[in-house]
């Protein structure tokens, strides 16, 4: 017989269930930086750990030594590529400190008298737009310094997480072995063999994936390589691979560096021409980009998404945008391996499931 206590009872459980999930979900967003931590430094293992195991067997170090060895490797690759671009850092400061600054401002007045010109014989007034609009209370007159801790800030972020990434990643490396008799401690005897396949189908959808993400990077950066060489931009090379090097970022990348590449080679020309050499090859370098993303989001993105990590365009869509608004850039840029593994894991051990068929039939 249901009573009324037995109702007050059902109700403060459901409302306990409804806190303790809301408090858990709140931890978990403040904690989201780490959370990407760890998921990064997992992915760096799994990558990292062939070389350990070649150091380990053939070199004959002993493990410390190896893993070690290997993050060193990987560090100075980062360096060296951070390396490439200072060229092009103090080739664009060159520029920049050449320019004509009475020379630029005559241009802005000239700009400005044709500007208004312009909107006057179109029956409108450059002055009382400006006013109407009220636009000078809504300039920020400090954003300068505003974008300057910003970019500090930005800065020390990139830091932090590269220093914890690393760390938490020798540890993996480090003391793999423990981990995984921990893991075989939590989970019964008789799934250990599910476990052991799912790091086995994990590793190999994952060594494709980043296989294909390289040649895609190859790829974008030739054409992207092809398109500066053609219109006569400064360090096309090097501005070629940072741009390619952003297509990491699913779809958010590739807008990037377009905006990025029309940047830099509107700042190569700056001391030519900006009517008739400027902006006409900017154009151009824009149009380029345009077509290779075309390309790009049309043959490479397809055949890499689709047959490295075999999940449908729209469900690896929907799982960048998730992972974007929970945990920005660096989400987007994790989100393909960590849904694969996860997707891998669920059909191991939940075969059964109809959802998880659903999602995990071409796996």
């Amino acid at each position: 017989m249901i009573t009324s206590k037995t109702i007050a009872l059902g109700i403060l459980r459901a409302l306990g269930v409804v806190l303790l999930s809301s408090l858990g979900i709140y931890f978990i967003y403040q904690i989201q930086a780490v959370i990407v931590y760890l998921i990064v430094a997992l992915i760096l293992a799994l990558i990292a750990n062939p070389i350990v195991l070649f150091f380990n067997r053939k070199l004959k170090f002993n493990t410390t030594f190896a893993v070690v060895t290997t993050l060193l490797l990987l560090i100075f690759l980062l360096v060296g590529l951070g390396a490439l671009f200072v060229p092009l850092i103090i080739d664009q400061g060159n520029k920049l400190s050449l320019l004509n600054a009475s020379a630029i401002e005559m241009r802005t007045l000239e700009l400005y008298r044709q500007l208004d010109h312009y909107l006057l014989s179109h029956n409108m007034d450059f002055d009382r737009l400006f006013k109407e609009t009220d636009l000078s209370t809504k300039i920020k007159f400090n954003s300068i310094t505003e974008f300057l801790n910003t970019l500090i800030d930005t800065i020390s972020s990139i830091g932090i997480g590269i220093v914890s990434v690393f760390f938490i990643t020798f540890f993996l490396l480090k003391d793999k072995v423990q981990f995984i008799d921990y893991i075989k401690q939590v989970i019964p005897d008789s799934h250990e063999e599910q476990l052991l396949n799912s790091v086995d189908k994990i590793r190999d959808l994952l060594s494709r994936y980043f296989t294909g993400l390289i040649v895609q990077l190859f790829v974008v950066c030739i054409l992207y390589l092809i398109v500066l060489l053609v219109f006569g931009v400064d360090n096309a090379f090097i501005i070629a691979f940072l741009c390619a090097l952003l297509n990491i970022i699913p779809y958010v990348g590739p807008l990037i560096g377009t905006g990025l590449a029309g940047i830099l080679t509107l700042l190569s020309l700056i001391n030519a021409d900006f009517s008739t050499v400027a902006l006409p090859t900017t154009v151009y370098v824009l149009i380029g980009f345009t077509v290779v993303q075309l390309i790009d989001n049309n043959i490479t993105s397809p055949l890499i998404f689709s047959k490295s990590v075999k999940s449908h365009p729209l469900e690896i869509f929907l799982v960048v945008l998730i992972a974007g608004i929970l945990f920005g850039i660096p989400g987007m840029i994790i989100a393909v391996p960590t849904f694969t593994i996860l997707k891998v894991i669920a059909k191991e051990f939940f075969p059964n499931t109809i959802w998880i068929q659903l999602f995990t039939k071409k796996l």
